[in-house]
């Protein structure tokens, strides 16, 4: 019954854009579906989509090639508003999820429903520099997660995102920027969420969670934002450098990855247990090539899930540490290749894991930039306590 709710709403949408857009000269390709404003100018609403086909290939590595697999999906499909309302210093951006993939999750924490909302924020520039975000969004984590998945240098993130990742939650973000020279300019962010990532509806379980961000770039900002998007498409002039530090606190967290992987449940309930995180990240751009590092870090107060009577449930928060270095040079306008290196070290007397090592060499087609491109990578994981994998994909993103 949601489903065909929500798909009706989306076909209404759509038969009144098509109309309005009849009325309007269309954007240029990439710039949006359509860009509507209102007659008293009081709002603005661009209308963006995109999605990614994915193919992938597998093996596993024992002594030859053995156990293939294929698999070809959406991986991603998307629908993006954005623009502001009554004001050009209040904007907002709602985005949704389509595919299988973008929707995954369903539980009793989210009333058993599929989760469209990815993004659904307003920013409010109140003051000077000062902008406060409210509403569900990415947090300030690790740069390769706030990149957009359409402005990715590979077809997809590095195993350090998928196992130390923030991810987006709800709640308030505080973010401001100077120069402390002509070209020096310091960003700062400080948020409160809930602690549970998105569309949680049940209330808040355990404690909030608190992230700080700062971040430096000494030689000014980079061209078109470039500082978090993926390779240097822009061919930078002069070389731009970017630093950050994140450090993010859930307090009494109920999952076993902060706000992202598992609840901790036992026999009362849920365990809980503070959880931090470090994220150490910077990104190098000069003509044509480019150059991101992150490292990540992962503790807990008490990493043992347990029950009331101190036996042990048999979860564990994934404390540990990963280091993701990737680079690229483009060859051409349009061609770039592109290295990744990823190592994840999670604590193995508390995880019972041993040490992950993935290669990656990456070849990408930009035809328009980020907005339409052909991307393809193989990659072999070094696993210390699996079978070792050869994994090869290519993917084919469009973004209207």
């Amino acid at each position: 019954m949601i489903n065909k709710i929500f798909l009706s709403v989306l076909c209404v949408l759509f038969i009144s854009l098509n109309i309005n857009a009849q009325e309007t000269n269309a954007p240029k390709f990439g710039k949006g579906l359509f860009n509507l404003k209102g007659k008293d100018s009081t709002w603005t609403m661009k209308v963006g989509m995109r999605f990614q086909t994915l193919a992938t290939s597998g093996w596993d590595v024992n002594g030859g090639l053995n156990n293939p697999s294929a698999s070809m999906l959406i991986r991603r499909s998307r629908l993006k508003f954005d623009g502001f309302a009554y004001s050009p210093k209040l904007k907002y951006k709602l985005e949704l999820g389509l595919s299988n993939r973008d929707m995954s999750g369903a539980s009793a924490f989210t009333s058993n429903s599929p989760r469209y909302i990815l993004d659904a924020v307003l920013k409010w520039n109140f003051s000077g520099n000062f902008v406060l975000w409210a509403g569900q969004t990415k947090l300030a984590g690790n740069r390769e997660r706030v990149v957009s998945s359409g402005d990715l240098q590979m077809v997809d993130r590095s195993l350090l995102n998928s196992r130390f990742n923030i991810d987006r939650d709800i709640g308030l973000q505080l973010r401001h920027h100077f120069n402390l020279t002509d070209t020096f300019i310091v960003k700062e962010v400080f948020s409160i969420s809930q602690g549970e990532g998105r569309n949680v509806t049940t209330g808040n379980l355990g404690g909030h969670q608190y992230t700080s961000r700062l971040e430096i770039l000494p030689f000014g900002n980079f061209a078109s934002k470039g500082d978090y998007r993926g390779s240097d498409l822009k061919f930078e002039t002069s070389p731009k450098l970017a630093i950050g530090v994140t450090y993010d606190f859930n307090n009494n967290a109920v999952k076993n990855r902060s706000n992202q992987g598992s609840y901790m449940t036992n026999d009362t309930g849920f365990y809980e247990t503070n959880i931090s995180t470090l994220f150490v990240d910077a990104i190098y751009k000069h003509k044509g090539f480019s150059l991101m590092a992150e490292y990540a870090s992962r503790d807990a107060a008490d990493p043992y899930a347990k029950n009331s009577d101190g036996s042990l449930t048999g979860a564990e928060v994934q404390v540990g540490n990963g280091l993701n270095v990737q680079s690229g040079y483009l060859l051409s306008k349009t061609v770039e290749l592109s290295t990744r290196y990823t190592n994840i070290a999670l604590n193995k007397s508390i995880t019972g894991k041993g040490s992950e090592n993935q290669y990656t060499l990456g070849l990408s087609k930009y035809i328009v930039g980020h907005k339409l491109k052909v991307q393809t990578d193989l990659s072999y994981t070094d696993i210390g306590f699996k079978t070792n994998q050869l994994l090869y994909r290519v993917q084919v993103d469009i973004h209207f």
